[in-house]
């Protein structure tokens, strides 16, 4: 370990969001944090579902997250450990380097595999609870611009003509304003597409763009 600099401080805060995203993904089940490599003080400088081994901001570093640093992976192999209180915790280590290459943070991660399997799914799945609701995010996993264009207006399509609060002339507005909602209509050839998808004419397109940009 050494001294970190302010840059390295940068990047470490810059990494701040990865931990918030991952917990997001996983849940209160996964302890997400960043451990600052500082020779000075090395220690946790964020955390996210801190309750799983009861941790902090400012906690120190552990031994065993020296052992992995230590191991020359930079992506460690998952392993098992026990938090405090007795949980089983399959956890991995991952290291954090500047510009130069030196480690200066360990992103570590931590699952409680003890955690009851119905709270597990629920946090993984909220959609299935309750089963009523059945709607989906517009995110569309594509090959190319042009099938991710396809896809997204064959959706957002399928959920207007399911509503049936919007009168049937007021459709295809409808659709317009939402694919420009997903920046659909920012991609080349967006809205000659959308238009035959649609079977409107282009000018009709772009006079719904009109009214939206003048709202």
């Amino acid at each position: 370990m050494q001294e970190l600099s302010e840059t390295d401080y940068a990047i470490l805060r810059a990494s701040e969001n990865i931990v918030d995203g991952i917990a997001a993904m996983y849940g209160e089940h996964t302890e997400v944090l960043i451990h600052s490599l500082d020779a000075s003080n090395p220690s946790i400088t964020k955390i996210a579902n801190g309750h799983i081994t009861g941790r902090s901001v400012g906690a120190p570093i552990t031994n065993l997250a020296l052992m992995k640093l230590n191991a020359g992976q930079d992506i460690s192999d998952s392993y098992l450990t026990k938090s405090p209180d007795g949980k089983t915790l399959r956890s991995i280590t991952i290291v954090i380097r500047n510009a130069q290459n030196d480690a200066i943070g360990l992103l570590c991660i931590n699952s409680n595999l003890d955690a009851p399997f119905q709270s597990v799914m629920a946090t993984l799945f909220p959609g299935l609870v309750p089963q009523a609701d059945t709607s989906f995010s517009p995110e569309t996993f594509a090959r190319s611009n042009d099938e991710m264009m396809q896809t997204s207006i064959e959706s957002v399509r399928a959920q207007v003509m399911a509503d049936n609060s919007l009168s049937p002339s007021k459709k295809n507005r409808e659709i317009v304003i939402r694919l420009n909602e997903l920046g659909i209509f920012n991609l080349k050839d967006s809205a000659q597409i959308a238009a035959k998808g649609l079977d409107i004419s282009i000018h009709t397109i772009y006079r719904y763009l009109r009214e939206l940009k003048s709202a």
